[in-house]
C-alpha cells in the first residue's frame, strides 16, 4: 500500500500599517475588495457577495485585454475581525467549478485561511494559507511546484491592498 502524501500548505504573511477591522472590511465588503483583489495588472470586472456561512463570492477578474477569469468562493467560517475561511475554486459565469485556464491540473478546490492579529502601532498581521483539498497525487504536485508563483500573485494583490489602505482611511 502507497502512503498518500500531503501537500505543503502555501503560508504568506504580511503586515499592514492599518487598523484590523479596516482590513477586516477589505474581504468582507465587495466595493472594497474589488479595488485591490487579484495581482497586479488585472481588475475585478463583475462580482456578487453574499458574506455569510455557506454564502458565496462569485466574480471575474481581467489582466490587460485577456479573458475574464471566473472564480467562486464558499464561505465556511466568518469571525470578525480575525478569521475567515472559504473554498476557493475558479468557475464559469453560471458558478460551476471549472480548471484553472492555464493550468488543468491544478487542484479544483483550494481551502482558503485568513487570520487577522493586531500588531504593534495599530497595524494588522494578516497570514493566509492555501491548502488543496479532495485533490489527487497530480494536482498537489501542480500545487507544490506553484508556490514561488503564488508567492508573486499574492504578494502583487497586498501591495494593491497597501496602496488602497494607505487611502481609504
Amino acid at each position: 500500500m502507497l502512503a498518500e502524501t500531503k501537500s505543503a500548505d502555501f503560508v504568506i504573511s504580511r503586515v499592514f500599517d492599518a487598523p484590523r477591522d479596516l482590513v477586516w472590511k477589505c474581504f468582507a465588503e465587495p466595493e472594497r475588495m474589488k479595488e485591490w483583489f487579484g495581482p497586479k495588472g488585472s481588475v475585478i470586472v463583475t462580482w456578487k457577495m453574499d458574506f455569510r456561512v455557506g454564502g458565496t463570492y462569485h466574480g471575474a477578474m481581467r489582466a490587460g485585454d485577456g479573458p475574464a477569469m471566473w472564480a467562486k468562493f464558499v464561505y465556511r467560517e466568518i469571525v470578525a475581525p480575525e478569521r475567515l475561511v472559504w473554498v476557493h475554486s475558479f468557475s464559469d459565469e453560471a458558478g460551476n467549478l471549472t480548471r484553472h485556464p492555464l493550468s488543468p491540473t491544478w487542484p479544483l478546490q483550494l481551502l482558503t485561511t485568513v487570520i487577522l492579529e493586531d500588531a504593534p502601532g495599530g497595524k494588522t498581521r494578516l497570514t493566509l494559507r492555501w491548502s488543496p483539498l479532495n485533490a489527487s497525487a497530480e494536482e498537489r504536485e501542480t500545487f507544490d511546484a506553484a508556490h514561488d508563483s503564488m508567492r508573486g500573485g499574492w504578494s502583487g494583490s497586498f501591495e494593491r491592498l497597501d496602496a488602497y489602505l494607505a487611502g481609504a482611511r
